[in-house]
C-alpha cells in the first residue's frame, strides 16, 4: 500500500470510531500524509452564553485534525502538549476550515500547526499540537515480513 492509500485508511478507521469527531459534524475534505483539511459547520447548540462559539469548538476541530495528520503516517501518535490561540469570533453557521502542517517529523516526536479559518477566509483560531509517536503501526498485519 502506497503512502497516500495509507494516510487514507488511518484517518477512515479513526473518523469512524471517533464519536464525537462525527457528532462536531466534521468532514475529510483532505488527508495526505502528515496533512489534513478538514470542514464543519457550528451550530446553535455550540454557542456559548456570548453567543460566540464555545472556544472548545474551535479547539475540538483542531486536536481532531492534528490527530488525523499525525497518523496518517501510520504510526499510532498522541498528543503531549496542545496549545490555541482564538482570534475572532465564532458565530452559528459560519464554516470552519482547519488546515494542518506538519513542522517536525522525528522518529518519536512530531510538531504540527493548525490553522482554522471561516468560510470568508479569516484566521480564527491557531493551534499547535506536539504529538508522540508510538511506534506501533496502524495496522501490523500489513506490515512486510523481513525475508530470511
Amino acid at each position: 500500500m502506497d503512502a497516500m492509500e495509507l494516510a487514507r485508511k488511518v484517518v477512515a478507521r479513526m473518523y469512524d470510531h471517533d464519536p464525537f469527531s462525527i457528532w462536531l459534524g466534521i468532514e475529510r475534505v483532505a488527508v495526505e500524509p502528515g496533512r489534513c483539511v478538514l470542514r464543519m459547520t457550528v451550530r446553535d447548540e455550540m454557542l456559548n452564553g456570548f453567543s460566540v462559539a464555545h472556544g472548545g469548538i474551535t479547539f475540538s476541530l483542531a486536536d481532531s485534525c492534528l490527530a488525523f495528520a499525525s497518523n496518517s503516517h501510520g504510526i499510532q501518535s498522541v498528543s503531549v502538549e496542545t496549545s490555541i490561540s482564538h482570534t475572532k469570533p465564532v458565530k452559528a453557521c459560519d464554516v470552519l476550515t482547519a488546515t494542518s502542517e506538519e513542522k517536525s517529523l522525528t522518529r518519536g516526536i512530531g510538531i504540527y500547526y493548525i490553522s482554522i479559518t471561516n468560510q470568508h477566509g479569516d484566521n480564527v483560531a491557531l493551534f499547535k499540537g506536539t504529538v508522540y509517536r508510538t511506534g506501533k503501526p496502524w495496522f501490523p498485519e500489513e506490515e512486510p515480513t523481513p525475508s530470511q
